[in-house]
């Protein structure tokens, strides 16, 4: 079932920018990790090492911002400004991760902002097109 076209309403980003942006963070950081652990999400880390990452899902006013080391993700940042910024609706992040449309796409439909270091974008969107999203619980989830 495709995504459908919505953008969440002033109520809903008004009643998500007072939460802590911490659980949705480390929910974000422990999905990466367990995907990279089943080696569904190949991510050669070492060129992700030491960079921070925020992930701004604009309709929900909601940043995520996490970090990587040698072998895994954590929550939080050094306090600097990201390396690399993705920054979308909710319907399009979805859209991505199932595969509805590709990156590129959306980016040069200025769907999704891609900002800061630019090779390390290229990086995360080469691993965002290689990661087999109909072997996640998402795509099960999102079939029923």
């Amino acid at each position: 079932m495709p995504v459908p076209d919505f953008t969440l309403p002033p109520f809903g980003r008004r009643w998500l920018q007072r939460l802590p942006a911490t659980p949705p963070a480390w929910l974000l950081v422990h999905s990466l990790n367990q995907l990279q652990k089943r080696q569904v999400l190949a991510a050669d880390m070492s060129l992700l090492s030491g960079k921070t990452f925020a992930v701004e899902i604009c309709d929900a006013g909601l940043t995520l911002t996490f970090c990587a080391d040698d072998e895994r993700f954590h929550t939080g940042s050094s306090g600097d400004a990201p390396d690399l910024r993705l920054a979308a609706n909710l319907a399009d992040f979805l859209r991505l991760m199932l595969r509805e449309e590709d990156p590129d796409t959306l980016f040069f439909s200025r769907r999704l902002r891609i900002e800061g270091d630019t090779e390390l974008g290229l990086i995360v969107k080469n691993l965002l097109d290689s990661v087999d999203w109909d072997s996640t619980p998402l795509r099960r989830f999102m079939q029923h």
